[in-house]
């Protein structure tokens, strides 16, 4: 009997010790720049911190490529910059079974101006909600080409492709936030918290009018005390005013994601990501 109770003890203990990403773990991604996967010391760089931060060993974990093509597709049309092989550092680490809540953990001693409050608020623009993301890059970069990889792993694990108006939407909104924080010498977290504060209430009152999301910048910007010029403003407004009216896509998109979650597509299982999306 003694023995017995030693064994289930042994059983119990071991169930409650992390044992971090299971074998050919279908729920967590990693998308690598094209620049850091052809470089054995870069991807070696990156790796070690999604092991050490992500807390699992990575051999059997599904990965991709994100190319310049890749990138350039997204942000050719909204910045006008296109990237080269050799520029696309930026990784990302996708784990779906933490999906209470959507997380990202930013490397900020290498990605130097998106903030990880900046990817959520994209991210929920874009209808994603749950999740754990970590991002990371062999070197100092700023973090912009990551949203495509980021998104790319969503699509991986559900098998539903975000629409593409719903991309250059999140991506503008990076974009633009970016830009403003180099431009503008703005903390990037006060401004990431307007943007929040905007987008909510042009949400709740659904507004699609481009003076009125400027006026209702203008009024946060006296909340917030965020000094930023009118240029800045205008192009924020474009931004928000993009995200509200794809939102129609986005709601196809999770849908989409829901016939998946409830077992409507035969190839996942019922209830994989069940509580992912609201």
């Amino acid at each position: 009997m003694r023995k017995i109770m030693i064994l289930l003890a042994i059983i119990v203990v071991g169930m409650l010790i992390p044992v971090g990403f299971s074998t050919n773990d279908s729920q967590v991604v990693i998308t690598y720049g094209e620049t850091t996967y052809n470089n054995a010391n870069y991807k070696t760089t990156v790796d070690t911190f999604f092991e050490n931060n992500a807390g699992g060993n990575l051999k059997n974990i599904d990965s991709k490529i994100i190319t310049a093509s890749d990138v350039n597709k997204i942000s050719g049309s909204i910045t006008g910059k296109t990237y080269s092989s050799d520029q696309v550092f930026s990784s990302a680490l996708v784990n779906l079974k933490e999906n209470d809540n959507l997380e990202v953990s930013v490397d900020k001693s290498k990605i130097t101006t998106i903030t990880g409050d900046m990817y959520i608020s994209a991210l929920k623009s874009s209808g994603i909600t749950a999740g754990h993301v970590y991002v990371t890059s062999p070197v100092e970069a700023t973090g912009e080409s990551a949203l495509a990889g980021i998104m790319n792993s969503y699509e991986e694990v559900t098998d539903v492709k975000i629409p593409d108006t719903v991309k250059e939407a999140a991506n503008n909104e990076i974009y633009t936030q970016a830009e403003i924080v180099k431009n503008s010498n703005v903390d990037a977290e006060k401004l990431s918290d307007l943007v929040d504060d905007v987008k909510e209430e042009v949400k709740v009152n659904n507004v699609t009018n481009h003076n009125t999301i400027v006026n209702i910048i203008n009024n946060h910007t006296v909340t917030n005390n965020i000094n930023i010029t009118n240029s800045d403003i205008e192009n924020l407004a474009t931004s928000i005013e993009q995200t509200q009216n794809v939102q129609g896509d986005v709601n196809t998109y999770q849908s989409e994601v829901s016939d998946v979650m409830n077992g409507t597509n035969a190839s996942e299982p019922k209830g994989l990501l069940d509580g992912f999306f609201n």
